[in-house]
């Protein structure tokens, strides 16, 4: 039996994301999540900073469930219960200690009111950018500020926009399929993503990702995942941060804490303090 606590709230309004089940389902195996190099990152922030932690967006506990792993106490928030389903099935299969290290929590990255206070918060990888309106951005970060201890810190994990990509006319093009991978039931799958529309003036990408399975007596399934995602430069989101109440300690490129500009397109990897 799991000693893992999960609590769910009522939510007002929702992101796209959270309703697909089938996503939580692959998601673990998709090769471009299964081969980030983020986690150690990760991690070692989560020690550095002596814990408590919070992950917002924590999805099937790809980086949470290492940083329980390595001693942290760790509480993990989603919107969806699909994947914090996948994350307590996850969860279950660890010592008990690594299970008793870990809160997991549903509700809105936008409006969430825990009654704690964390000494590292982290939104790893694209979470944020699924908030499409500079009301939702500040919402949020408004959440994470009231949230964070006095000297802690909060790391912010966004792609820094690759400009061939946004000005390239590929809208209704589907890409080249991603490496296939295998599920343990026999099931192999095939990833592409196609641009459904791209409002360049307010920096939103209307986007499909769009899996093809061939189950094991051959039958073929399609299945869509559709969402927006607003994308934001280096200095529009220093400035956003700033709006916020966080000042910027470092502001890396990738996962080795390369200078940001060392790599193109590379990361954007905010690390910030309370102002």
């Amino acid at each position: 039996m799991t000693t893992v606590e999960e609590e769910s709230r009522t939510m007002d309004h929702a992101v796209e994301y959270h309703d697909y089940e089938f996503v939580a389902e692959l998601y673990d195996s998709v090769v471009p999540y299964a081969s980030r190099q983020d986690v150690e990152f990760f991690v070692d922030a989560a020690k550095s900073s002596g814990g408590p932690v919070l992950e917002v967006g924590c999805g099937t506990g790809r980086v949470l469930i290492p940083t329980a792993r390595a001693g942290m106490r760790i509480t993990g928030l989603d919107l969806s219960t699909h994947m914090l389903k996948v994350c307590r099935e996850r969860l279950e299969q660890e010592p008990a200690d690594v299970r008793r290290r870990v809160r997991l929590i549903r509700d809105d990255m936008r409006s969430f009111d825990l009654g704690d206070s964390f000494a590292l918060i982290t939104i790893p990888f694209r979470p944020f950018l699924h908030l499409t309106t500079v009301e939702d951005q500040l919402a949020c970060l408004s959440c994470i500020r009231r949230h964070l201890l006095p000297d802690g810190r909060f790391i912010l994990d966004i792609f820094n926009p690759w400009l061939e990509l946004i000005v390239a006319d590929d809208v209704g093009t589907e890409s080249e399929a991603e490496p296939a991978f295998t599920l343990p039931d026999g099931r192999r799958v095939t990833r592409r993503y196609k641009f459904v529309s791209k409002d360049r003036a307010n920096q939103v990408n209307h986007l499909e990702l769009i899996y093809s399975i061939t189950h094991p007596d051959g039958r073929e399934e399609r299945l869509v995942h559709a969402f927006s995602m607003r994308y934001l430069y280096r200095f529009e989101a220093e400035h956003l941060l700033a709006r916020a109440g966080f000042r910027v300690e470092h502001l890396f490129g990738d996962y080795d804490k390369s200078p940001f500009g060392a790599k193109y397109p590379g990361e954007l990897i905010f690390v910030a303090k309370k102002t």
